[in-house]
């Protein structure tokens, strides 16, 4: 029933937080039931770019985007990790998802 519905997750903790670790559980869950998951990570969660939980995520489809500001902020290195957007695009996932939660 959820196969080709469209999530959108932010979050915003840093990756040692609980929240992060959630935000990580519901995408992998969605993604089990055929939901597109767009994920946007943002101030501290930015440094868990690269964890490799969220990496695997990433290879079995979610769309992985991170905040290039907060990026900057915290003199992280822009790369292919993720896509490293603006805050127009939290609000396109927001206009443009079936459901958006956020992890803070």
């Amino acid at each position: 029933m959820l196969h080709g519905k469209k999530l959108g997750i932010l979050i915003s903790t840093h990756p040692n937080q609980p929240g992060f670790h959630h935000g990580l559980g519901v995408a992998e869950a969605a993604l089990a039931e055929g939901v597109d998951v767009y994920l946007y990570c943002i101030d501290d969660a930015v440094k868990g770019v690269g964890d490799a939980r969220l990496q695997a995520l990433k290879q079995k489809g979610v769309k992985l985007y991170a905040c290039a500001y907060g990026a900057q902020r915290r003199n992280l290195p822009l790369s292919d990790l993720a896509i490293f957007a603006g805050l127009t695009v939290v609000s396109d996932l927001m206009a443009g998802t079936d459901r958006f939660i956020s992890f803070n």
